[in-house]
């Protein structure tokens, strides 16, 4: 069987009469000889020389886009922080709850779960729905209309009076959000050079992070109101992004990816022209890449379809996509969060204890911009290992210090919640941010798509799960293994960890067609950040016989 880089010397063999015939853009290389693959090369080479300072000058328009869009997952860390809070705020429990005795009120068990359950459960539709659409109509269409029903759905948590349209709200709501947070890395990924993929993919997760902190704030600013504006302000403070971005989302360029993938060749160029500053040449020459990269995958898997993803050597790339995704729940993310509850049992007030949650999730925004140097320094695969290591040190001695008297020991209970705050340090240093990065990097430019839309719903299950689980350890009338929790999810790291070792392949410095190539001919997982390829052999093979053609014409002529 011919392996991928085999199967590329194929497609080097078009020359500028086919290519002109179905439209590809090419560009002259030697007295005459047009080759697609050549010019492909230019742009593969262009991209590896493109340092961190020249691609924000190239491609400042560029990077501005990603940030644009990236900035809607903003609303799922915003609402996903938000409504938890509102159990405690005494205008939500009266409204939604029951009254347990007089003056009493209280949210029921069933809805407590539904409310926390159902936008996880959006979001998996939502991410599904993801891969279909951009598929179809692209990432421009797909984001816009999103917004539009985001704009519809906040209406109902905002006017809604029963928790019966509450927890409906939520779920709508959800579908969009899983969009966001699937469509904001895929399309950094497509839009920008190798040089600045792994700080605008990450740049996703700082989003995430954005939201949390604008809503902790709001809810500190809030929680001193007894009216109902207490919870309907912050449900309508979500109006504050789609609006805006809906507006962007109309001028937004479409991805050259999928402009090249439905054989748009020129519009495709124009908007690589548009996005960065470069040559027609230097455009076309993209292009040419763009085209190459694609029939390498389609001699790979001929479709496009979820199915796709499990076949061949996508498969392998699903697995990474969607493991890295969920080991940033594997790795005890529901249990670690928890550090304003220990907190508050140690014997600090709910107030400081808010205070000092609010500072872990600053730890969290701070974490994520300086893992953009880790990644560039260490790689992806070091830091993803690194850091589970030290979440399951973490973790480890958190269940350890449970094994003392807290009664004779009180200052332990300090040590542990200190040990989340260490644990919440870690994780957004390094599985956090990687774990956005890895899915748009190691998936195929035809399914990128659906792996990621994939692996977030991989996340999302395993969130799911999690909310479940975490609530019957930690409760006191269940299991009541309090911290010693811990143990269970340094189990679970752990088994992350084993799989990294052995299945975590590093993507640092590879172009998309490379990583065809080295997935396509199964490269051993330990042996990725160090292999040689050259996805462009075929390239100079061809030349080389230009060359000798050239030279025959010339001794004829003699």
């Amino acid at each position: 069987m011919a392996t991928v880089g085999e199967k590329a010397e194929r497609h080097g063999s078009l020359d500028a009469t086919e290519a002109k015939a179905d439209h590809i853009p090419v560009v002259s290389t030697m007295d005459g000889f047009e080759s697609r693959a050549t010019a492909a090369r230019a742009a593969n080479d262009e991209e590896h020389e493109t340092t961190i300072r020249a691609g924000l000058e190239i491609h400042r328009k560029a990077v501005t886009w990603s940030l644009v869009i990236s900035m809607s997952i903003i609303m799922e860390g915003y609402d996903t922080n938000l409504i938890g809070n509102f159990f405690a705020y005494p205008a939500f429990k009266e409204q939604f709850g029951v009254e347990i005795e007089p003056g009493v009120f209280q949210l029921q068990g069933q809805w407590q779960s539904a409310l926390n359950s159902v936008a996880t459960a959006g979001c998996i539709i939502g991410a599904f729905l993801n891969g279909f659409l951009i598929d179809r109509f692209g990432f421009r269409s797909t984001f816009l209309v999103s917004m539009a029903f985001m704009i519809a759905f906040i209406f109902l948590s905002f006017l809604g009076k029963t928790v019966l349209i509450q927890t409906v709200g939520q779920a709508l709501c959800g579908i969009p959000w899983g969009v966001f947070a699937t469509i904001g890395p895929a399309y950094a990924s497509e839009v920008l050079p190798l040089a600045l993929r792994p700080y605008l993919t990450a740049y996703t997760n700082i989003c995430f992070c954005i939201g949390q902190l604008f809503s902790s704030a709001v809810l500190k600013g809030l929680v001193g109101h007894a009216d109902q504006w207490s919870y309907r302000i912050p449900f309508a403070i979500q109006w504050l992004w789609p609006a805006p971005l809906m507006l962007a989302a109309w001028f937004m360029p479409e991805s050259p990816w999928w402009l090249t993938r439905n054989a748009k060749y020129e519009e495709a160029e124009r908007t690589v022209l548009r996005i960065s500053n470069v040559s027609q040449e230097q455009a076309k020459n993209k292009i040419a890449m763009m085209v190459r990269t694609n029939q390498i995958e389609q001699d790979m898997v001929e479709g496009s379809s979820y199915l796709d993803c499990f076949r061949g050597p996508n498969a392998r790339r699903t697995e990474i996509a969607c493991m890295v995704f969920a080991g940033q729940v594997l790795s005890g993310s529901s249990f670690a969060y928890s550090a304003t509850y220990f907190f508050e049992q140690a014997g600090m007030t709910s107030e400081m204890a808010s205070n000092l949650g609010l500072v872990g999730t600053g730890i969290a925004f701070c974490g994520t911009v300086f893992s953009w140097f880790l990644m560039n320094k260490f790689g992806r695969r070091k830091l993803y290992i690194a850091g589970m290591m030290a979440m399951i040190t973490a973790l480890c001695v958190i269940g350890v210090l449970q094994v003392p008297n807290h009664d004779k020991i009180p200052s332990l209970r300090w040590v542990q919640s200190a040990l989340c705050i260490c644990w919440l340090l870690s994780f957004s240093l390094t599985v956090g941010p990687v774990g956005w990065t890895i899915p748009a990097e190691v998936s195929s430019t035809r399914l990128r798509s659906q792996n990621i839309c994939l692996a977030r719903n991989a996340y999302y299950i395993a969130q799911l799960i999690a909310n479940v689980i975490q609530p019957y350890f930690m409760n006191p009338t269940e299991l009541n293994w309090k911290r010693f929790t811990g143990f269970f999810w340094m189990g679970t790291a752990s088994l992350t960890l084993l799989w990294a070792f052995f299945r975590l392949a590093e993507t640092k410095g590879r172009t998309f067609e490379e990583l065809d190539v080295m997935f396509g001919d199964r490269v051993p997982t330990r042996k990725f950040g160090s292999y040689v390829v050259d996805a462009y052999h075929d390239v100079t093979i061809q030349e080389q016989k230009a060359v000798d053609v050239q030279a025959m014409h010339d001794t004829d002529k003699v």
